[in-house]
């Protein structure tokens, strides 16, 4: 068993890939994103043709929405499955929060009066850019220095209180989460548990029970809960001391070329979804994904699966340009390395005015 060469087309980033978004983030469960611009392309990637128009218009279509379940940290996840994510993680995240909010001097009066503001500032079906947000606050004689009010927003998230909605004017919006999901599904613990548990194996395995329990962000009891409910519909293989869980199926799918190379965004689920990511990156380069150790991921250059090198755009008003800095020489896959630039300029709608190729 390849394991690079199986979650690349486990994650539908070659092979069979779909045609609507909903579809892509419905099947890998949730997916990061931090980063807008670059998780609009995570979605891209995996579908038969799209642009950032078509990510755009799921969003506004209320189809896929952005919130902060696992973990605590930004994804994509399907609409009518926001409430349950959170639900499922909230306990774990707001109670290992204390802490921060104690760092912060916010306490249960002012999370309280904030959460109020929010929804009666949204409700009816408002919208407000992140600036406004914190405007209401700043308005009531609550502060937002020092990342309170970017704390106090992610809270009334974690509370299913508010969600992000469409961007407008290049800004974040916020819309209240109960009337913008109008029909949410509701899941028992349990469900929900064994739900994620067999999105995450269908669409990232080969993966361990460790990779899952680091992916969903919750205890090793609970994620074994959700593990073990689906397990009869994978299969297992042993690599290494490791045991790793896929779809049945798995050993009938390659990847179409081995010599496939495709431009990630950074913090794709590729890297992001996985404890160990030794098999797509080589522990040498890991520094070099994460100049810093500052939690930012570039975006990646993936030839034959494994992550090769960086990349970056830069927009012009009528095309863009693409940097590809390569950790070693690409040789025979620089050509196709800028076909894959190509693609990327298609899904921006711009041309594609130079790529250049650079030392890492």
């Amino acid at each position: 068993m390849d394991i690079a060469y199986q979650r690349l087309v486990n994650q539908r980033i070659d092979g069979e890939k779909f045609g609507k978004p909903e579809e892509v983030v419905r099947w890998m469960g949730a997916m990061q994103a931090q980063d807008y611009q670059q998780s609009l392309w995570a979605i891209g990637l995996r579908m038969q043709s799209a642009t950032v128009v078509d990510i755009e218009r799921a969003i506004a279509d209320r189809k896929i929405l952005r919130t902060w379940p696992m973990r605590g940290t930004i994804h994509f996840v399907p609409s009518e499955d926001a409430k349950w994510m959170l639900k499922l993680s909230a306990a774990r995240v707001l109670t290992g929060d204390r802490r921060r909010q104690e760092q912060l001097e916010l306490d249960h009066t002012i999370i309280e009066r904030s959460e109020k503001l929010f929804h009666d500032a949204l409700r009816g079906g408002k919208r407000l850019s992140r600036p406004d947000m914190m405007k209401l606050l700043e308005d009531a004689g609550i502060s937002t220095k020092g990342q309170r009010g970017y704390h106090l927003l992610w809270h009334a998230a974690q509370t299913g209180l508010i969600c992000l909605g469409p961007m407008e004017n290049k800004q974040q919006t916020f819309v209240l989460l109960d009337e913008w999901v109008s029909d949410p599904r509701e899941l028992s613990r349990e469900e929900a548990l064994a739900t994620l548990a067999r999105r995450y194996i269908a669409s990232h395995g080969p993966a361990t029970m460790q990779d899952f329990a680091r992916w969903v962000g919750l205890t090793l009891t609970d994620s074994k809960v959700g593990f073990e409910a689906v397990k009869s519909e994978f299969i297992s293989e042993k690599m290494n001391g490791r045991e790793y869980w896929m779809a049945r199926d798995a050993s009938a799918h390659r990847a179409s070329d081995t010599s496939s190379v495709y431009l990630l965004p950074g913090f794709d689920e590729y890297l992001l979804g996985y404890k160990d990511r030794s098999a797509v990156l080589a522990a040498e380069h890991a520094s070099k994904i994460v100049p810093g150790n500052n939690g930012v991921f570039l975006p990646m250059v993936v030839v034959a699966g494994l992550v090769v090198g960086t990349w970056k755009r830069t927009l012009g008003k009528k095309s863009l340009d693409i940097l590809l800095k390569p950790f070693a020489q690409l040789d025979d896959a620089k050509e196709v390395a800028i076909e894959a630039a190509r693609c990327y300029s298609e899904f921006m709608g711009l041309p594609l005015s130079s790529t250049a190729v650079v030392a890492s």
